[in-house]
């Protein structure tokens, strides 16, 4: 649908433009009347250029977007789309004020003028502009991450100039990291002056997780670590070993030195009346809560298979 669209508008475009050229030189409504000291003539064709104008730079646009979304790489491809539009959209406003002006030395200069004034009237949207550039070139995040900005966490569904548009997880209507069905949109400038945290950046698209079981001080503490080392990697297995060369990659190229474990560990911390084992193992945020609760409903069965070396605290407190 949108080659055939482009190839329409680049034919009206090219006719409006030999139309256009055609009134202006031979001036065939001579006999019209004219329009706030206008000729028929030179209205007629302005509109015309400006018609194939519009016409031209938008089947070129939709051309070049159409080949564009054919690659494979989804946030690139999103990425160089708004670039394109920001710059035929402004390639389009010039060239349409040239051809109604016919001044292009005057529209310029009136153009860094008028630019100079609406700096100071727009503040924020042209902060949002410049921190969409800072967005496309160092790439905090991208379409697709799950990132928290300043209070609003979700997945990134959209990057425009002014505004990052979020699929909400968490929020006021639901936890445990589960979408709301809600939509967020954060301005572009509050990435400059907040946190912005990328769940998943970095180069590996993997975070390390941690859920902790409460054991009595009577427990084999041995034991109880191996059978959640043994769930974590049965039920985790292979995606694990993917996810921690992937971190491991990614690691390797900044100057932070850490040691990285080659499977699941679990580390011991004590409290007032109890022992609690923390897991900590690797995957994809979004399968974060989804694992946890796998997780938590075999080891908890593990452990009710072996009352006589796994004992769970009791207090009424708890």
């Amino acid at each position: 649908m949108r080659r055939p669209l482009a190839v329409a508008s680049v034919l009206v475009g090219l006719v409006a433009a030999a139309l256009g050229s055609l009134v202006t030189a031979t001036a065939p409504l001579d006999g019209w009347p004219t329009v706030g000291g206008y000729s028929a003539n030179v209205i007629v064709g302005r509109l015309l250029l400006v018609v194939a104008v519009v016409s031209l730079l938008y089947g070129s646009y939709l051309l070049v977007v159409t080949v564009l979304m054919r690659s494979a790489n989804k946030r690139r491809a999103h990425n160089t789309r708004n670039l394109l539009r920001l710059a035929f959209g402004f390639v389009g406003v010039v060239g349409m004020l040239a051809v109604l002006t016919e001044n292009w030395l005057g529209l310029l200069l009136s153009l860094g003028v008028i630019g100079f004034a609406i700096t100071f009237a727009l503040q924020q949207p042209l902060l949002s502009l410049i921190a969409w550039v800072y967005i496309t070139v160092k790439q905090p995040y991208g379409v697709g991450d799950r990132v928290r900005i300043d209070d609003a966490k979700g997945d990134v569904i959209e990057i425009d100039f002014l505004v990052t548009t979020l699929w909400e997880i968490n929020g006021e209507l639901v936890s445990s990291n589960q979408p709301s069905g809600r939509v967020v949109t954060v301005p572009n400038s509050v990435v400059l002056s907040s946190t912005v945290v990328n769940f998943g950046g970095g180069g590996s698209p993997y975070v390390w997780n941690e859920i902790g079981i409460q054991v009595a001080y009577e427990t084999d503490l041995a034991f109880a670590r191996s059978i959640m080392r043994e769930e974590a990697t049965d039920l985790l297995g292979e995606e694990m070993a993917e996810g921690i060369a992937a971190y491991r990659e990614a690691l390797s190229e900044t100057p932070v030195e850490l040691e990285v474990s080659d499977g699941p560990t679990v580390n011991v911390t004590q409290g007032e009346s109890w022992i609690e084992l923390r897991l900590r193992y690797l995957t994809h945020p979004r399968r974060g809560q989804h694992v946890k609760n796998d997780l938590y409903e075999r080891i908890l069965q593990r452990c009710n298979d072996h009352p006589d070396r796994v004992a769970f605290p009791v207090s009424r407190s708890r």
